[in-house]
């Protein structure tokens, strides 16, 4: 069953049997805030993840993710979390800093 940790945000563990979804569809269906300015299309980095641990088990990137890259908007272990896809196991990220909601309570 493939499990999702958002570190900063005080460990919140989301375990689903839905495999192939989108890391932010895992995310909102939690009921939890992720900034998506885009509509989740790809077109921005507002939804940018920093992958602690498991990027083996998400989705290779796609163009959209390959030209912010190249653009050096985002770092090696960023992904965009409207693009990327929890395949299987488990997956340690966090919010990246200039993503963070101010209505939230981050954790370190």
């Amino acid at each position: 069953m493939p499990r999702l940790v958002i570190q900063n945000l005080g460990n919140l563990t989301i375990a689903t049997e839905h495999v192939d979804r989108k890391v932010i569809e895992l995310i909102h269906e939690n009921g939890t805030d992720w900034m998506h300015a885009c509509g989740k299309k790809g077109r921005c980095t507002t939804c940018k993840m920093s992958v602690v641990k498991g990027q083996e088990n998400l989705s290779t990137e796609t163009e959209s993710e390959l030209l912010y890259r190249n653009q050096n908007r985002l770092k090696p272990n960023e992904r965009l979390a409207c693009q990327s896809i929890l395949l299987k196991g488990e997956l340690h990220i966090r919010v990246a800093e200039t993503n963070k909601f101010p209505h939230l309570a981050y954790t370190e």
